[in-house]
């Protein structure tokens, strides 16, 4: 009689876990979903944002239409705060990038970063350091000697933000010091670089390439463990996959990427997250998705749950280290 009990406790709870899953997938959404953006229109961010709208869209992967919002005041903030105040509303979901937790770190914002919860990372944009056609350096080895000299004029998006981050770690990991100017947008930066105005800038790939092709300015380094995979001549004579990764060119920043996220608020039910994360998880599978990678040379890589967790929390350690190290650090 114990036998056939245990037997029947083992049965009853195997119902019960394989039960689990399908009450998660019986959520849906009842009215049009918002996707918020926290950038202004056309940038990364919007863009990113985008793809995946017109993706659900065309396969019918979600029962509702979908609307996009930018709010990219405040740097960004602007998106954070209205997913904050959406309370348990399991219908707007906020897209981002690192900024999610990087901006309250290093600015009064109107959220914390735990007012909202990750839904996913899709993609990873890879950082490169580049200098404009008539630069006397071949090389980031070159690059790194010459600044060495000091008075080196550096730019980027934003101040305090990604591009910024990376040249604090390039200057912490060489010895350097550069004059650092920030502009309104990765864009912004490239055209100031192809003019010559800059000695160098850490746009990621698509933010210079219409420059590169134009013959305006030119990859030195990726800082990425390992050279990019597109094989494609971007020029008459290189690929992505051509520029040698940082490290082997004697640079102790190995790797430096930033991550496309999306967020909901902290209170929406965990069912309504699961639902969204599957969603996206068949975007991902869809040749559009795929094509939209490629031209835009972004790292294929899905992380949700536990492992999007783990990437947070690594990450705003490395960047509370160095906001600590520069005095960046504000209180909120």
């Amino acid at each position: 009689m114990a036998s056939i009990n245990r037997l029947i406790g083992l049965a009853l709870a195997t119902a019960t876990m394989l039960a689990t899953p399908a009450l998660a997938q019986d959520w849906q959404p009842r009215k049009p979903v918002e996707f918020v953006v926290a950038s202004g229109a056309g940038g990364g961010t919007d863009q990113f944002a985008r793809i995946i709208q017109s993706i659900i869209q065309k396969n019918d992967l979600m029962p509702v239409s979908i609307v996009v919002s930018n709010k990219g005041g405040g740097a960004g903030t602007e998106a954070f705060v209205d997913g904050k105040l959406a309370g348990n509303d399991p219908h707007k979901l906020v897209f981002g990038t690192n900024n999610e937790w990087l901006l309250p770190m290093v600015t009064k914002a109107a959220y914390a970063p735990g007012d909202l919860q990750p839904v996913a990372a899709m993609a990873m944009d890879e950082f490169l350091l580049w200098t404009h056609t008539n630069a006397p350096y071949e090389s980031a080895a070159d690059f790194v000697a010459k600044a060495k000299e000091g008075n080196m004029k550096v730019g980027g998006s934003q101040s305090k933000d990604t591009d910024q981050i990376l040249s604090k770690h390039l200057e912490h990991a060489t010895g350097t010091k550069f004059t650092y100017i920030p502009f309104k947008s990765g864009g912004e930066a490239a055209t100031q670089l192809a003019g010559a105005h800059l000695e160098a800038n850490f746009n990621n790939p698509q933010e210079n390439v219409a420059q590169w092709r134009g013959g305006m300015v030119r990859p030195l380094c990726v800082f990425s463990p390992e050279r990019m995979d597109y094989k494609e001549k971007v020029t008459d004579t290189m690929s992505w996959n051509d520029i040698p990764t940082c490290k082997e060119e004697g640079i102790a920043v190995e790797d430096y990427k930033m991550p496309r996220t999306i967020w909901m608020n902290a209170e929406v039910p965990q069912e309504a997250v699961a639902y969204y994360a599957d969603v996206l998880s068949k975007v991902r599978e869809a040749p559009e998705w795929k094509e939209w990678l490629t031209r835009t040379s972004q790292t294929d890589s899905f992380l949700t749950g536990e492992g999007f967790t783990k990437l947070v929390e690594t990450e705003k350690a490395k960047a509370r280290q160095l906001f600590e190290r520069e005095g960046w650090l504000v209180t909120n």
